[in-house]
């Protein structure tokens, strides 16, 4: 069974990005998004304005936090072949009961890719403001970084509002 990686969030979380679980990469080297090709950080660090692919780990991670931005997947362990969603078997969700006491501000919760957006009516039962993206993972190359960054964007223009 592999195990998934604790959230990334503090007190002041008001937004939280869920994906569905670690690539091998990512459990690799204990980082989130950790694959080259991924376009998490160069997704991400287009909306809010700041360089995050071109920063250490830690230094992404910290400006994250300072915008409000939370990390963390659906699946808290799993067993899988490789690094695709598709091949994901036995899984166990993360309690996301629990992570209001660690982010008590959360108020919009939004998916990466369409595994951890099956989530989506239950977190938006829940009172949430939700929105699912469309993957920023390699595997998802039918949209061009544009593509994607277009639907992205709505993380914030939505969070203004909602």
């Amino acid at each position: 069974m592999l195990q998934g990686f604790p959230p990334v969030a503090d007190a002041s979380t008001h937004m939280l990005i869920l994906g569905s679980f670690p690539g091998v990469a990512s459990l690799a080297a204990t980082q989130y998004y950790a694959h080259p090709r991924n376009q998490f950080w160069r997704l991400l660090g287009a909306v809010i304005g700041e360089p995050l692919h071109e920063l250490a780990y830690d230094a992404r991670v910290a400006r994250l936090l300072a915008h409000g931005i939370g990390l963390w997947d659906v699946l808290a362990a799993c067993e899988r072949e490789g690094s695709l969603d598709a091949a994901i078997r036995n899984a166990n969700p993360n309690d996301f009961a629990s992570f209001r006491r660690h982010a008590p501000q959360l108020r919009k919760v939004c998916f990466n890719g369409k595994t951890s957006g099956r989530f989506e009516p239950v977190i938006r039962a829940a009172g949430y403001a939700t929105l699912v993206l469309p993957s920023s993972s390699p595997a998802n190359a039918i949209l061009s970084f544009d593509q994607k960054l277009r639907v992205w964007r709505d993380i914030l223009t939505h969070d203004e509002t909602d």
